[in-house]
């Protein structure tokens, strides 16, 4: 799933260990200690939809940002393995964090997948150095789940380009420095089975007008915003790759960083769902006898089964990642199981946790029922579960997935 080398700026893949810089257990207490400095404001973060400026600057401060850049242009050249434990470790603390981080890297790959002098300088180099922000803006209203065929419109004019139409759950919406958006390509032509371009909006540009802020039901602080853009004008240095032929980015950078950063995320909110279960479980006891909860059978079946849920999530994530990076010809269908998997486990972990934890768990605002909130997201977030469903069925069966 590696994007291959046009131009020679590409991901030079190492591997993953501990001893990599950007590896959290590598970063020295002053970046590792920020993930216990970021889980009282996760809470504050829910309860107020506030975007967690706090955590994207600690992980810039981290040097985090430029984990998908290449080495030459000053980042860590890491692939999909990494982003899935860092936004696994993000979302233990706050799932809101992991995704407003995790379609910062999506972003970040999709420029460098293509990237020409101008956009490492622009761009890649200042994520590199922590001080830019970026994100992916696909999603529209018209087209739903099928965010491979956008309806903004790309005119090109003598001077650049001119985009006209309106995107919808835009994460980090207001508050990334750029954005990279799907447009039907300039010409005239439809953008039939994914037929797109790419190109790179700047904050600021004139035209842009950002719709309601986001309140959602789960992932309140992701800020996904609406976006609305009236003739509004980016260079045509700002174009990613060549106009019309973005179906490779789809399924090539699009999908494995999107899904894998998803699947990340969700596989923390499981797994924080599952220790704050076995916490639970641990600590409380009944007054009559001194009898902790964990000593009933059948909850201790209950745990085991939550265990084995979260365990087998991660297995899939890893071996996804590590085929994906690898640049295996079998990576797709387990890259593309990795989000409905782990969006799967994340609800089922999450609703048996609130089951686990009673009435400490249903009360207003628990960490619980903030992080079963979360979880739902997975569903709903597209690709949703059932579509992905549908691709890997297939792709297994070699049936075209558009």
């Amino acid at each position: 799933m590696r994007p291959p080398h046009t131009g020679g700026c590409f991901f030079p893949h190492g591997p993953w260990t501990t001893t990599s810089p950007a590896h959290p257990r590598a970063a020295g207490p002053r970046a590792r200690g920020r993930g216990g400095a970021r889980r009282p404001r996760a809470s504050e973060v829910d309860a107020q939809a506030l975007w967690p400026a706090h955590s994207m600057k600690a992980f810039a401060e981290a040097g985090l940002m430029g984990l998908q850049v290449p080495t030459e242009l000053g980042g860590h050249g890491q692939g999909l393995v990494a982003l899935s434990v860092i936004t696994e470790t993000i979302a233990r603390a706050c799932p809101s964090s992991a995704l407003c981080f995790g379609m910062h890297c999506v972003g970040t790959a999709v420029i460098a997948a293509k990237a020409s002098p101008h956009h490492e300088e622009r761009y890649l180099r200042p994520i590199a150095e922590g001080r830019h922000i970026t994100t992916l803006s696909l999603s529209e209203s018209g087209s739903g789940t099928h965010f491979y065929l956008p309806r903004t419109r790309l005119t090109q004019m003598e001077d650049g380009f001119v985009i006209d139409g309106e995107k919808q759950f835009t994460t980090n919406g207001g508050h990334a420095d750029s954005y990279v958006l799907s447009v039907a390509p300039a010409g005239g032509e439809s953008a039939q089975a994914g037929d797109f371009s790419c190109v790179v909006l700047d904050a600021g540009t004139d035209g842009v007008e950002w719709l309601q802020p986001w309140a959602g039901l789960g992932m309140r602080g992701n800020s996904s915003r609406g976006l609305r853009l009236t003739r509004a004008r980016v260079p045509a240095a700002n174009l990613l790759g060549e106009q019309g032929d973005q179906l490779w980015y789809v399924f090539e950078v699009v999908a494995p960083y999107f899904l894998m950063a998803m699947a990340g995320t969700y596989l923390g909110i499981a797994q924080s769902a599952l220790e704050a279960t076995g916490l639970h479980l641990r600590s409380r006891r009944y007054a009559h006898s001194g009898d902790a909860l964990a000593d009933a059978d059948v909850l201790q079946h209950r745990y085991a089964s939550m265990w084995m849920a979260v365990e087998r999530t991660r297995g899939l994530v890893r071996e996804a990642a590590a085929r994906g990076d690898a640049g295996h010809a079998d990576a797709l269908p387990w890259i593309l199981a990795c989000k409905a998997d782990a969006g799967d486990t994340a609800v089922q972990v999450t609703n048996d946790a609130m089951t686990l934890c009673g009435g400490v768990a249903y009360r207003e605002n628990s960490r619980i029922a903030q992080m079963l909130r979360d979880a739902r997201a997975s569903h709903v977030m597209a690709p949703t579960t059932e579509v992905l469903k549908l691709w890997l069925g297939r792709s297994l069966l070699g049936v075209p997935l558009l």
